[in-house]
C-alpha cells in the first residue's frame, strides 16, 4: 500500500509540475509495477498520463531499451488492464534508396551470401575463443625478444620488479581505499567525491590493476598526462561496460543471436540472400523476448574520463615509490617517487607530462621483460565481427566500439547519427561489415624473417627499427651543464629527440610483431569503424593492414583462390610496383621487365637474408618474391591457390575527383582518367610546368630563378602537390620545399629560403594553369566555409551515401583539471589541458573543407567500389584509395572500381551540396537583424554561384588502363 502511495505522489507531482516524461520513464514505472504487482489503478493512471503526453504504448517495445527481464515486465503490467494487448508486428525493413545503389540492393538481383571456409562447429568455437578473450578484458601474449638469452642482469632486474610490483600493489591499494573513505565523508557535493561512485563500480583489486599496468608501457621520455588520464578512464569505462553486459543478461542473449546469425556464413549451412546486418536484424527480430543488445544510454563524458583518469594518476604518483639506493648500494636508502611530473611547451601551450625516474626505467630496460599486456580490443577477433546495425552496435562482441570516431569531447558527430533515418546509413555500415568480414592468416615465412631482422639490432632501411642500444650516445661534456656551449646543448636535445622516435618505433614494431606471432597459426578478422569523413580503420590500434610495409608484407587472406590465366602476370607487376622501378612504363613493359630479371627475383626467394645491391630494396617485396618462386615453380601456375593480396593503388586521386568533378580535360588526362599508351605522371608534368616558368624569370634576370637552374625535377616538387590538393597553402607547402631542396648536395644553402619560396608560388601558378578547375572548386569551397564559419556554425554536408559529416574545429582554450579540482599550479596534476568547447574555429573550418570533402568522396567510392565487388563475389579491402584483391580478381576490381567512380561523379555532387547548405544555413532569414541579414545574402550568393564544368567526358575513365598507378 506505502509503495501505491508513493508512485501516485509521484505521478501527481509530475502533473503538477508540468513536467513531461520521457518514454523511458514510463517503462521504468511500469516495470516496477509489473514486477510488484500492487494495484490496477497506478497502471491505470500511468497509461492516461502516458496518452496524455502524446505517446503511444506500442513506442515503449519499439524505441525503449531493456535489461534482464525488463520487457516482460512491462508487458505484464500493460496486460494487466489490457489483457488483449499484442506487442506491435516488427516493422518491415525499409531499403535505402540511393541511386547509387538501386540495384545492390534490388531483391531480384540479390545473390546468396558468400560462405566463409568454416563449418557451424567451427565458427561458435571460434566465437567462444573471442568471448573468453573480451571477459578477460586483457591478455598477456609473448614478446618476439623472448628468445633472447636470459643474462644474469636480467634475471636480477626481473626479481627486483617483482618485489617492487607487490609492493606498489600495496601500497596503491591502501592510496585507493584511504582515497575513497576521504570521498565518502564529505558532507557536501564537489568535483573531488563526484568521482567516488565511480571508484566503486569495480573491485578494488582491478584498479590497482588498471593503474600498474601502465607501468608497463611508460616511455623513459615520458607520456601526455592527457592522453594517460584519457586511457586509464576509458579502461575503468570498458570494463565497466563489460560487466554491465553480463549483468544485464546481454551477453546469453547474443551468444544465441550470433549463433544463429553463424548460418549465414558457415559453409555448411544453407545459402541464404540476405546482407550481414539484415540477416542479424532478422535473427534479432525472432528471439523475440529478453534484453535489448544495445545497452541503455551510459556513456561517460570525456570531462568525466579526464577526472577520473587523472585521479588514479595522482594515486599512482604519490604512492609508487623506491628506494634510491636500489641499483646503487652507496647512495641514501630513502624511499623516491617512481613516477614524477614535469611541464613541457608543445607549440605555445604548456603540458603535463608523466615521466618514470630513471632508476626506474634503468630496471625495466636491465629487465627486458618477455611478456606484453593488451586490452583484448588490440587484439584482431578470432570470429567474424557483430555486423553493424546501428551507430551504437557492432564490431566486438562485448567490448563498447564508437562507429565513428571523433576529437575528444566532440559530442556532434554523435548527435548527427542519432537523428540521421538508420535507412540511410545502411550502406555505410554494410561497406563496414563487408571490409571487416574478410578473413586473414599470417604469413610465417615471411614473418619469422622479420622478427630474426627485429632481434638483430633491425634494419632502418627496411623500416625494421633497430633497439635502444643503437641510439646515438650524448656528446662528451662538462659535468655543470651551466658551462656547456650552445652547440653541445643543441647536440644533446638532437640525440634526445632521436632516441625518443627509435623508442617508440621499436616499441610499435614490438607490438605489431608480437600480436602478429601470437595470431601466426589463427585464422582472424579485423571489425572497422570510420573517422568524422568516412574514411575506414580497422579497429585494433597496432596490428592490421594499415600499417607499413613490413606489416603489410606478413599478412595474406586466409581465403586462397587458383591464380587463372593472368594472376602470375599480375603477381610480377605488383613486384614492381613495391619496388618503384618501372613508374613511368607501361603495365606490359612492367611485366616484360619482371620477366627479364625472373632469375634474381627466384634467388631473392631462396635467399632472403643475402641479398645485395640494388635488389636492397627488393625486400619490402620479399613476400611477393616468395609467392611469385611458389606459384611458377608449381606444375600448373594457373591452378596455383594464392593467398596473396594484390595491391591497386589510386594514381593522385584527389587529384581525380576535382578533375572529374569539374570535368577538367587537361587535369583528367594528367591524373590518368583519359586512355593513354604509358602512365601520366602529374608530377613530373607540374615540374616541366615550373621549369618553363624558371626559365622566362630568367630570362627576365630574376636571380632567384637564375640559381635555381638545374635544380627543380620531380621529387622536389612532388610533396608539395600531392599537398596542395589536400588545401596546403603556400606558406604551408615551403617548409617541404626547403627540405627538399636541402637534400640536394651541390644547392646553395644561402638561398633556401628565397628558392623555396619562388618555387611554391609556381608550382601553385603551375597548378592552376593545368588543373584551372580544380583551383575554381578549391576556391569555392574554402569561401563558402569562411562565411559559414563567421557566423559561429560549423561546416556539415552530406556524403553521397547519405552520411552526415560535421568538421569538429572549434576555438578553445585551456582549461586546469585535476583529480581534486585544485586550480592551482603547484598541483602535481595542475596541467591536465582539457579542449573547452567555443565558436568554430573560422581558419581550420574553411581551410580543412576542401581536403575533407574530397576525403568524404574518396571514401565514399571505396564503399561503393566494396559493395559492388561483394555482389561480384570478390574478396575486397582497402588501406584509403590503395585497394587489395586476389591476382585472379584484379581485373574484376578495376572494372567495379571505374564503373563506381563513373557512377559517383554521375551524380550532382557540387549543385548536391549548394542545394544542402543553402537550405541548412539561410532557409531562415531574422529581417529584425541587418547583419545577419546581409551575411545570409553574401552566403546565397557564395553558396549559388557552383563552379562551371568543363567538356571531359566520364565515360573516358572506364577505358583508362592506369587509373591506378
Amino acid at each position: 500500500q506505502g509503495r501505491l502511495q508513493r508512485i501516485n505522489r509521484l505521478l501527481s507531482t509530475v502533473e503538477c509540475a508540468g513536467l513531461r516524461p520521457d518514454l523511458d520513464s514510463y517503462a521504468a514505472v511500469l516495470e516496477c509495477l509489473g514486477r510488484n504487482p500492487i494495484s490496477t489503478n497506478a497502471i491505470q493512471r500511468c497509461m492516461q498520463q502516458l496518452k496524455q503526453d502524446g505517446f503511444h504504448v506500442d513506442e515503449l517495445f519499439q524505441k525503449c531499451l531493456f535489461e534482464e527481464d525488463e520487457k516482460e515486465k512491462v508487458l505484464k503490467a500493460i496486460r494487466m488492464v489490457h489483457p488483449n494487448y499484442q506487442l506491435p508486428p516488427t516493422p518491415s525493413p525499409q531499403t535505402c534508396s540511393s541511386s547509387l545503389l538501386q540495384d545492390f540492393y534490388s531483391k531480384e538481383k540479390m545473390l546468396p551470401y558468400p560462405k566463409l571456409d568454416f563449418s557451424v562447429q567451427e565458427l561458435q568455437e571460434c566465437f567462444q575463443k573471442q568471448l573468453e578473450l573480451e571477459m578477460n578484458n586483457t591478455i598477456t601474449i609473448e614478446s618476439v625478444e623472448s628468445s633472447k638469452a636470459r643474462t644474469p642482469q636480467a634475471l636480477k632486474a626481473r626479481e627486483l620488479l617483482a618485489t617492487l610490483r607487490s609492493q606498489w600493489h600495496d601500497s596503491v591499494l591502501q592510496a585507493l581505499q584511504k582515497s575513497k573513505h576521504s570521498m565518502s565523508k564529505l558532507k557536501t557535493a564537489s568535483k573531488y567525491n563526484v568521482l567516488y561512485p565511480y571508484l566503486c563500480l569495480l573491485p578494488e583489486e582491478e584498479y590497482v590493476d588498471i593503474m600498474l599496468q601502465m607501468l608497463n608501457t611508460l616511455s623513459p621520455q615520458g607520456e601526455s598526462l592527457s592522453v594517460l588520464a584519457r586511457e586509464l578512464g576509458s579502461k575503468v569505462y570498458d570494463r565497466y561496460i563489460t560487466q554491465r553486459k553480463l549483468r544485464s543478461g546481454q551477453l546469453e542473449k547474443l551468444r544465441e543471436v550470433y549463433e544463429d546469425y553463424i548460418q549465414l556464413l558457415a559453409k555448411d549451412s544453407q545459402p541464404a540472400k540476405y546482407l550481414p546486418r539484415e540477416y542479424w536484424e532478422k535473427v534479432v527480430a525472432e528471439a523475440g523476448f529478453g534484453p535489448s543488445l544495445n545497452l541503455k544510454d551510459c556513456s561517460w563524458s570525456y570531462m568525466l574520463l579526464m577526472r577520473l583518469g587523472m585521479h588514479m594518476l595522482e594515486l599512482l604518483v604519490q604512492a609508487v615509490k623506491m628506494p634510491r639506493n636500489i641499483l646503487n648500494p652507496h647512495l641514501e636508502p630513502r624511499l623516491i617517487p617512481a613516477l614524477y611530473h614535469i611541464y613541457s611547451f608543445r607549440s605555445v601551450s604548456q603540458v603535463g607530462l608523466i615521466k618514470p625516474h630513471p632508476i626506474f626505467s634503468q630496471i625495466m630496460s636491465d629487465a627486458a621483460e618477455t611478456m606484453l599486456t593488451f586490452n583484448s580490443s588490440a587484439i584482431p577477433m578470432l570470429c567474424p565481427p557483430v555486423p553493424w546495425t546501428s551507430p551504437h552496435f557492432g564490431a566486438f562482441v562485448l567490448n563498447d566500439t564508437s562507429l565513428m570516431r571523433f576529437v575528444d569531447g566532440a559530442v556532434q558527430h554523435q548527435l548527427l547519427l542519432e537523428q540521421c533515418p538508420l535507412v540511410n546509413l545502411h550502406p555505410v555500415l554494410d561497406a563496414l561489415n563487408q571490409l571487416g568480414n574478410c578473413a586473414w592468416k599470417i604469413n610465417q615465412p615471411v614473418l619469422d624473417i622479420i622478427i630474426s631482422i627485429f632481434n638483430d639490432k633491425g634494419n632502418e632501411k627496411l623500416d625494421i627499427p633497430p633497439p635502444m642500444s643503437e641510439a646515438p650516445r650524448p656528446p662528451a661534456a662538462p659535468s655543470s651543464p651551466a658551462t656547456w656551449t650552445k652547440a653541445q646543448k643543441h647536440e644533446l636535445l638532437l640525440c634526445k629527440k632521436k632516441a625518443a622516435e627509435m623508442h617508440s618505433l621499436r616499441m610499435d614494431a614490438l607490438y605489431k610483431l608480437s600480436i602478429a606471432n601470437y595470431v601466426r597459426d589463427k585464422v582472424f578478422w579485423f571489425p572497422h569503424n570510420m573517422d568524422f569523413r568516412g574514411r575506414t580503420y580497422p579497429c585494433p590500434p597496432y596490428f592490421n593492414h594499415l600499417g607499413n610495409d613490413v606489416t603489410r608484407a606478413i599478412l595474406l587472406f586466409a581465403e586462397g583462390r587458383p591464380l587463372g590465366p593472368k594472376g602470375l602476370d599480375w603477381l610480377k607487376i605488383h613486384l614492381i610496383n613495391l619496388t618503384g622501378l618501372k613508374k613511368k612504363n607501361s603495365l606490359q613493359e612492367r611485366l616484360e621487365y619482371a620477366n627479364e630479371i625472373m632469375e634474381e627475383i627466384l634467388d631473392s626467394a631462396d635467399h632472403p637474408l643475402t641479398v645485395h645491391g640494388e635488389l636492397l630494396r627488393w625486400r619490402k617485396a620479399l613476400a611477393c618474391c616468395m609467392e611469385i618462386a611458389k606459384a611458377s615453380r608449381s606444375p600448373d601456375p594457373a591452378a596455383y591457390i594464392s593467398h596473396f593480396p594484390v595491391h591497386q593503388d589510386g594514381s593522385c586521386n584527389g587529384l581525380q575527383h576535382y578533375a572529374a568533378l569539374g570535368r577538367d580535360l587537361i587535369g583528367a588526362i594528367s591524373v590518368n582518367l583519359m586512355p593513354c599508351n604509358v602512365p601520366q605522371d602529374v608530377y613530373s608534368a607540374v615540374a616541366q610546368q615550373v621549369e618553363e616558368f624558371r626559365k622566362k624569370d630568367a630570362e627576365h634576370g630574376v636571380k632567384i630563378a637564375q640559381v635555381l637552374q638545374g635544380f627543380i625535377s620531380r621529387k622536389v616538387v612532388k610533396q608539395t602537390v600531392m599537398t596542395v590538393v589536400y588545401g596546403v597553402t603556400r606558406y604551408g607547402g615551403r617548409p617541404a620545399m626547403e627540405k627538399r631542396l636541402k637534400e640536394i648536395d651541390d644547392f646553395p644553402e644561402e638561398y633556401l629560403w628565397e628558392a623555396s619560396q619562388y618555387l611554391v608560388k609556381q608550382v601553385f601558378n603551375g597548378i592552376k594553369e593545368m588543373f584551372s578547375a580544380t583551383r575554381d572548386i578549391q576556391t569555392w569551397l574554402t569561401e563558402s566555409a569562411k562565411l559559414i564559419a563567421q557566423s559561429g556554425r560549423t561546416v556539415e554536408w552530406v556524403t553521397p551515401l547519405g552520411l552526415p559529416i560535421v568538421q569538429p574545429y572549434y576555438r578553445s582554450k585551456s582549461t586546469v583539471v585535476t583529480g581534486k579540482g585544485v586550480q592551482d599550479a603547484s598541483s602535481i596534476l595542475g596541467r591536465g589541458l582539457l579542449p573547452a568547447r567555443w565558436k568554430p574555429d573560422t581558419v581550420k573550418q574553411k581551410n580543412a573543407f576542401p581536403p575533407n570533402f574530397i576525403h568524404s568522396l574518396d571514401s565514399t567510392h571505396m564503399m561503393l567500389t566494396a559493395l559492388h565487388c561483394l555482389r561480384q563475389g570478390l574478396t575486397f579491402v582497402s588501406v584509403h584509395d590503395c585497394y587489395w584483391t586476389h591476382a585472379l580478381t584484379v581485373d574484376v576490381m578495376n572494372q567495379v572500381c571505374r564503373q563506381q567512380f563513373v557512377a559517383l561523379h554521375s551524380e550532382k555532387i557540387l549543385q548536391d551540396l549548394s542545394k544542402f547548405m543553402l537550405e541548412k544555413y539561410c532557409s531562415s532569414s531574422n529581417p529584425g537583424k541587418e547583419t545577419r541579414a546581409l551575411w545570409q545574402k553574401k552566403l546565397m550568393e557564395q553558396l549559388s554561384n557552383v563552379p562551371k564544368t568543363g567538356e571531359f567526358n566520364l565515360k573516358n575513365v572506364m577505358d583508362s588502363t592506369y587509373f591506378f598507378s
